[in-house]
């Protein structure tokens, strides 16, 4: 893969949404505003809404310059050779405008929803890349593949990155970690953040709205110990601190919002996914934000 090629594809900037839960009118309507507004790129869950690579086709057909992307693909959802078919599949059917995150996800919801064992995830990971790696795929290769990103956190899962993978994607993540993780991978792998903001000065406001996106999140192991390794103590995470809340969720206004990004972008990220949070309603993605901090804007 063309690091650099894909770099300048998907530009600086993108897009965070959980489209897979919106009415499907609205979830267009977002891809063709991003796609009108100057970003790269639009990434799309998997959690328990849409599947993402059906969800995929269809907003990549009405909005037909944006680039889309798994973040993440549950490798417990389906086996390696599907998850090839899926990927070769939208890189070829988009024309090169799909790229390809995976992770692990979480045990509460692997075991606990979907009833499906949860293993060691680094043992987990490298064995279904390699089942990837070996699996035939007998339809016309796509002109362009999929790249493939990890979604990683930790030291070991970002030297899987590294190995293995074409990048990483990081979410609920600081600039502080953006920095640990271009150390491990290198300067040769795409490095796509997540990051959320509220387009708010009113520090209640914002705080609040931070802590309804938090939800479930703060209890999954996977983020609560990335978060006690940049420092952040249980006391400060349960008690959702100022400190905790204000480096985790951005806000303020456009331009404190931007600073954020750039913090990300000089830390060492070559792109950052934004995820706008309307204040107030955690869950719903907020036009105003997307069109103030807009590439094109």
């Amino acid at each position: 893969m063309d690091v650099q090629q894909w770099s300048d594809r998907i530009g600086r900037l993108g897009v965070w949404a959980p489209t897979d839960v919106l009415p499907v009118e609205d979830a267009s309507a977002l891809a063709v505003l991003l796609q009108d507004l100057g970003y790269g790129a639009l990434w799309v869950p998997e959690t328990l809404g849409r599947d993402p690579f059906a969800h995929v086709a269809l907003l990549a057909d009405r909005a037909q310059d944006l680039v889309f992307a798994t973040g993440i693909a549950n490798i417990h959802h389906r086996l390696p050779g599907p998850m090839l078919q899926a990927a070769s599949t939208l890189a070829e059917q988009t024309g090169g405008r799909f790229l390809l995150g995976i992770g692990v996800s979480h045990q509460p919801l692997v075991e606990g929803i979907r009833h499906v064992p949860y293993g060691k995830p680094l043992a987990t990971m490298r064995a279904y890349l390699d089942g990837m790696d070996s699996s035939m795929y007998l339809a016309p290769a796509p002109t362009e593949p999929a790249p493939r990103l990890l979604a990683a956190l930790g030291p070991m899962m970002l030297d899987l990155a590294a190995e293995r993978a074409d990048g990483a994607h990081t979410y609920w993540v600081t600039p502080e970690h953006t920095a640990v993780a271009r150390a491990a991978l290198g300067p040769d792998k795409l490095l796509c953040v997540e990051h959320k903001v509220v387009l708010t000065d009113d520090p209640a406001l914002a705080r609040t709205t931070a802590e309804g996106a938090l939800g479930m999140y703060i209890d999954l192991p996977n983020y609560r110990n990335n978060w006690l390794r940049l420092g952040y103590t249980d006391e400060e995470i349960d008690g959702r601190a100022s400190r905790f809340l204000d480096a985790v969720v951005a806000w303020g206004d456009a331009d404190a919002l931007r600073t954020r990004v750039q913090e990300h972008l000089d830390a060492g990220a070559d792109h950052v996914c934004i995820q706008a949070l309307t204040p107030g309603h955690a869950l719903r993605p907020d036009h105003d934000a997307y069109r103030a901090l807009a590439p094109a804007g």
